[in-house]
């Protein structure tokens, strides 16, 4: 009797821990690139997104979403790790800024470390299957040199490769290559990776290449858990480059292939849909319905399977467009996020709490019942409590941004910047001629995107202040204004407690061994103002040059003035040398 009674227990603690793991949902993480609100229906935009629309609808849409930092590669990291990228301890940050004496410069410069602290690993080694489909951007030849040698290793594919059998076998070569890098990784599985941003000769977006594998992970796990983070290239690059690449359906990140699958609606057909919809299927309308057909397929796919109700799918780009490399809210780290969950979201929530990609890997450890390793770090919170209602009192009531030379901290109503530049980076920004004055001074010392966000007056400011309620886009700089000085205390010791509890040097917040205090550049700041910046084409005011140039031939004469004036002076020490070896040898003949 006590054996029958004992084995009945354990079949009753099996059916319910089997139940219990049964019910952890599977987790999607649809990441896109470089979109702003405006490409959203539900956001307002005036575009073509039904799938995103019906997923608002159903789910819950995140008014006061944020990205960490707004470009690709620390972005990713923060939506793959949950920990803001200047945390990064990987051998290719450390070795671009040093350690933790040294005041950090979060952009393209982090990787995926060795250790597997990484949401696809802690959720396999919970039970769950975790897949990868689509960009990555964080490979590291520091922290991974075994991947660039030998035969299987990584391909250098030149820029102007000419397209044919052979350079899509190296394109093919290098995604096979992804599929180990991530596997080493800790990821279950990936298919359909591109290793970074879509390159030449085949530099054509594909949804339906990402899609088809995407579509092929959620059936071959139906039956258990899992977490798949789907990456898309769209919606990067011009506009126009959106459109052009649906005439391209063959190029893919393996190079050309013979066939499109037929996963999603038919491209013409998705054209003409646009256009019967009153909209220009020629303009950006074609990229953002594309992408938003490619999630339809994922969502149809789940709904087919029976899993629909307990899959929470998550829909976020990596940053907006128009601030991209800034820590502006407007177009920069504030995207569109949207949350569907059937089983948990009650639909048409809308949250207006302050959220960031951060806060997305604690969550799914949450979901998955995962149990972290004691040496991960992680910086963001779960959003779990937001599920039911949208909010939660004792929701944090900022947030901390990182840009290369910038932070940022965002409260509902107010945004402080603060750029304090490196002692290498001022020395530079000292000698740079005026028309590299914007690249040296840009947060992440680059043209193009560097300096997007320069159409706002106040970019170069060392300390920028922000009334987003009264001044959304972010154009009048409120720092010098004595009215809001008590304001900007308050929000300078916000960033202080950050910048503590991060333990990375900061300007003269946290002083370290690289670190500088503001002031130093206000002649630069005010001349680079003076600037016209598009892009990468900078143009310097006659005015300006011709003081330039004065300044130029002053400093030019003077220069020649010193040199003619050492000149004298060393052919007069070479005449009493002379002198007095004259002197001695008549002495010695005497």
């Amino acid at each position: 009797m006590k054996t029958l009674l004992a084995l009945s227990t354990l079949c009753f603690l099996t059916v319910i821990s089997t139940t219990t793991r049964a019910e952890r949902p599977n987790i999607i993480m649809f990441l896109i690139d470089d979109q702003n609100p405006s490409s959203i229906g539900a956001f307002g935009g005036d575009t073509y997104t039904p799938n995103l629309d019906r997923m608002a609808a159903e789910g819950m849409k995140f008014t006061r979403a944020y990205v960490s930092s707004s470009v690709c590669t620390p972005s990713r990291y923060s939506f793959l790790t949950g920990r803001f990228a200047g945390n990064s301890h990987s051998k290719l940050y450390l070795d671009a800024v040093g350690g933790k004496e040294n005041q950090g410069l979060p952009n393209f410069n982090v990787a995926l470390e060795r250790d597997k602290m990484n949401v696809g690993n802690v959720l396999r080694e919970a039970g769950y299957t975790t897949g990868f489909v689509g960009k990555f951007h964080l490979n590291s030849k520091l922290d991974f040199p075994e991947f660039y040698k030998g035969k299987g290793g990584w391909s250098d594919i030149p820029k102007d490769a000419s397209p044919g059998p052979e350079t899509s076998a190296q394109f093919k070569h290098n995604e096979r290559w992804m599929r180990r890098y991530l596997n080493t990784l800790g990821f279950s599985w990936a298919k359909n990776v591109y290793p970074e941003n879509i390159h030449s000769p085949y530099s054509m977006h594909n949804p339906e290449w990402t899609t088809v594998a995407a579509l092929e992970f959620i059936e071959e796990n139906r039956d258990r858990p899992f977490y798949l983070h789907l990456c898309s290239t769209l919606l990067h690059g011009p506009d126009g480059s959106w459109r052009k690449s649906m005439d391209h359906p063959l190029v893919t990140g393996e190079g050309q292939v013979e066939s499109l699958p037929e996963v999603m609606t038919p491209r013409a057909e998705l054209l003409q849909t646009i256009a019967e919809k009153g909209l220009d299927p020629d303009s950006h309308v074609a990229g953002e319905a594309w992408i938003d057909d490619s999630l339809g397929a994922i969502l149809r796919k789940l709904k087919e399977l029976g899993i629909d109700d307990n899959t929470l799918v998550v829909f976020a780009p990596d940053h907006g467009r128009d601030g991209k490399a800034s820590v502006f809210s407007h177009g920069g780290c504030q995207v569109p996020m949207i949350m569907r969950w059937p089983n948990e979201i009650p639909a048409g929530l809308v949250c207006e709490e302050l959220v960031q990609n951060i806060d997305l890997v604690p969550t799914f450890f949450e979901l998955g019942e995962a149990k972290k390793p004691d040496s991960y770090r992680i910086d963001g919170q779960s959003l779990q409590p937001l599920f039911k209602t949208g909010t939660a009192d004792t929701w944090r009531d900022h947030l901390y941004l990182e840009m290369g030379a910038a932070r940022a901290t965002v409260t509902k109503d107010w945004s402080y910047i603060a750029v304090r530049y490196t002692q290498e980076q001022i020395a530079s920004i000292k000698k740079a001629s005026l028309q590299n004055l914007p690249k040296s001074m840009s947060y992440i010392g680059r043209l193009g995107i560097g300096v997007r966000g320069a159409d706002h007056p106040g970019f170069f400011d060392e300390d920028q202040l922000y009334h987003l309620k009264r001044d959304p886009k972010e154009m009048e700089n409120l720092a010098g204004n004595r009215s809001s000085a008590g304001r900007l205390r308050e929000m300078q010791s916000l960033m202080q407690q950050d910048l503590e509890s991060i333990g990375r040097p900061f300007g003269e917040f946290i002083p370290g061994k690289n670190t500088t205090e503001p002031g130093q550049l206000n002649e630069q700041i005010d001349l680079v103002k003076q600037l016209e910046i598009k892009g990468k084409t900078v143009t310097v005011p006659n005015a300006l040059r011709n003081e330039s140039d004065a300044s130029d031939e002053s400093t030019d004469q003077s220069t020649g003035d010193d040199k003619a004036k050492r000149k004298a002076e060393r052919e007069a020490r070479r005449k009493t040398r002379q002198a007095t070896r004259s002197n001695n040898q008549n002495d010695s003949e005497n």
